[in-house]
């Protein structure tokens, strides 16, 4: 099923124009910067609420959740600049068509928009960890000092 709509990705993007491909890096752009400001918010919350766990598991748990935000934070980065580099060789397509480029920069906006798909897919998992998370730690330290008074 996967292979399916991939092969229909592609075919789409092969009878797509170099305007229309200028434009969904505009779009990929605007998306990837949403994540990196959402990831920015994920952090802070993992530093402002979690600074005051007790419980060594808890602490590992978080050290953990960190980790993965840092390492989403270093793919939206990556991305982020290699979107820019690639919504600038489209505009020259759409400026000044070369087709011995063309496909070159279409295999590489294909390469992006999977790298795309698969930071999404993570950063939705990781995200929805960071809430699960969030959760289980403020009941469980809450109720362990509950108990101690």
């Amino acid at each position: 099923m996967s292979d399916l709509k991939n092969k229909q990705i592609i075919d789409n993007l092969k009878n797509s124009s170099w305007e229309e491909l200028y434009v969904l890096t505009e779009h990929w752009t605007s998306d990837l910067e949403f994540y990196r400001d959402d990831l920015r918010f994920l952090h802070h919350l993992t530093e402002k609420y979690f600074m005051w766990i007790s419980k060594s598991e808890n602490l590992e748990v978080v050290r953990e959740l960190k980790n993965g935000l840092f390492n989403l934070k270093v793919t939206v980065n990556d991305l982020l600049d290699k979107v820019r580099e690639h919504r600038i060789q489209v505009g020259q397509m759409v400026e000044n068509l070369n087709k011995v480029d063309a496909s070159i920069i279409q295999s590489h906006h294909e390469h992006l928009e999977e790298g795309i798909r698969e930071f999404v897919k993570s950063f939705r998992a990781n995200r929805k960890e960071v809430f699960k998370i969030t959760e289980y730690i403020i009941d469980s330290e809450r109720l362990e000092q509950i108990m101690d008074s």
